[in-house]
């Protein structure tokens, strides 16, 4: 028997998820815990979801997810990115769909490094003329 599954990376922000795409019944595993657990809110799980539903496949793959990095929504947003990349591994003919829909474009809005003399990125010291 051969462990067919699909792997790609994705990344937002500071988070780094690897997802693996098995063909299964819809499971959904991230950092060994259920998909539901690790996720409370449903805004999440359908930003999540986004890339399965669009190409139809959500009863067609177990989904294993190991993230790092960032907060919720950040690591909600690189889940999202691998599953699509692993989709176009699994059925090229599934690019289109999933580039118009922009969800293999890697969002690159970074948080800005602070600066020297500044109190943040751009907040400056309190001024006082007297």
């Amino acid at each position: 028997m051969t462990n067919l599954q699909y792997h790609a990376v994705g990344r937002r922000k500071e988070a780094v998820a690897r997802v693996f795409l098995r063909p299964g019944n819809g499971s959904f595993q991230v950092n060994d815990r259920p998909f539901d657990e690790y996720f409370p809110n449903e805004v999440l799980k359908m930003v999540i979801r986004q890339p399965l539903q669009l190409t139809e496949t959500v009863e067609k793959f177990d989904m294993v997810a190991v993230v790092d990095g960032g907060g919720s929504a950040g690591q909600a947003g690189a889940i999202r990115h691998g599953i699509a990349r692993a989709l176009c591994l699994f059925n090229g003919e599934l690019r289109g769909t999933l580039k118009k829909a922009g969800l293999l474009t890697r969002d690159s809005r970074m948080k800005e490094r602070k600066k020297y003399g500044q109190r943040g990125a751009r907040a400056r010291f309190q001024f006082s003329k007297r």
